[in-house]
């Protein structure tokens, strides 16, 4: 399952196991790259069928989170976090103050946020018993929610592929279709329902789908599989990744692909066939790189108009990629790790590696005891 080999692979640095019996807490974080700054990556809890699937996951997660923060010209590393279990019900305060004192022992090489299944409140119980931690609610000097400014991100993204499609940056008149409508989801629709594009959406949670309607009275709902065979100009995956694969990529009647969900493509290949149909995608590590963009500013003194101008470099940073995939005649994935690995080999060839806390740029916030 874990091997030395396996982690020279992909270039990881860390990987920690961390249980305690007395909550049912059983955690991995996985450090990926701290040479830009120390690691920052959302914790996310899923029933996971194995340890094995856990460890997979986490170690793919953390790896974009690198490639994220070094395209979004962050200064931070990327690592990622796992709880396994059911968010609906093995969470408890205990188990969430305990995963904290874990994440203090790591003397700040890792900070988290929300992700998947992981709310503010959750965080708060993290914020007790450790002070790298973000995303934590406002009232305590955070910026609490990031999901709209992933959405934003997201939106920017798009707008970034529309002018590359269409020469028109926005999605006026354009069907979208939109899987996951979770909370990023949510947002997204609305950006793209004030902008005039028509939203189809699927979901596998009915409640998620009622939310949606309500703040979207117009969109349209389809099956979950059938998301994939929607006549559409944008296909905005926002749910779980790897939904660009080989089952599914023929499927697709869309120019655009553009979405919230990390991962999107089940193997890098499916990126150059995306670019052999005529179909532009969009990186997906950088549109949705606005949640990482906001809370990475709580160490500065968080704002909203800070944030949202951070978060609108996304899209003169899409259409760079864009140009360098034409340039480079390379699929526009390849073109993104290009950026990104450009940024972190400068970097490392005049900081050397990351071995500290950098408290001198990344200060530490008092928990709340």
């Amino acid at each position: 399952m874990m091997s030395f080999e396996r982690l020279y692979k992909d270039g990881h640095e860390e990987v920690i196991f961390f249980s305690d019996p007395s909550c049912n807490l059983k955690a991995i974080v996985a450090i990926h790259n701290t040479t830009l700054g120390p690691a920052l990556g959302g914790t996310r809890m899923w029933p996971y069928a194995s340890e094995e699937e856990a460890i997979n996951d986490v170690l793919r997660l953390s790896k974009g989170m690198t490639y994220k923060a070094a395209v979004s010209g962050l200064n931070l590393g990327g690592g990622k976090a796992v709880i396994i279990g059911d968010p609906e019900k093995d969470k408890s305060e205990a188990l969430f103050r305990s995963y904290g004192r874990f994440l203090e022992s790591l003397n700040g090489r890792y900070i988290t946020a929300e992700d998947v299944n992981i709310g503010v409140q959750d965080i708060e119980h993290v914020f007790t018993e450790t002070g790298n931690v973000c995303g934590v609610a406002k009232i305590h000097g955070g910026s609490g929610n990031p999901s709209p400014y992933t959405a934003k991100g997201v939106f920017r993204g798009i707008e970034a592929a529309c002018m590359k499609v269409y020469g028109d940056r926005s999605p006026k008149g354009k069907t979208v279709a939109l899987q996951g409508a979770g909370s990023v989801g949510r947002y997204l629709a609305k950006f793209l329902d004030e902008a005039g594009a028509k939203v189809v959406v699927c979901d596998i949670n009915e409640r998620n789908i009622q939310l949606l309607k309500e703040a979207v009275p117009a969109v349209e709902v389809v099956g979950v599989n059938d998301i994939y065979d929607v006549d559409c100009d944008i296909y905005a995956p926002c749910a779980l990744g790897a939904t660009v694969n080989d089952d599914t990529i023929d499927r697709l009647k869309c120019k655009i692909v553009a979405g919230a969900a990390n991962n999107q493509l089940a193997e890098d290949r499916h990126g150059e066939i995306l670019r052999q149909k005529g179909i532009l995608y969009a990186p997906d590590y950088l549109i949705n790189a606005g949640g990482l963009m906001n809370v990475s500013i709580e160490f500065e003194g968080w704002s909203d108009s800070k944030s949202s101008r951070m978060v609108d470099t996304i899209y003169d940073t899409t259409l760079k990629i864009f140009a360098i995939s034409d340039e480079q005649d390379i699929p526009v994935n390849k073109a993104a790790d290009v950026l990104a690995e450009s940024r972190i080999e400068s970097i490392r060839n005049i900081n050397g590696k990351y071995l500290g806390n950098l408290g001198h740029r990344f200060p530490g916030r008092k928990t709340r005891n």
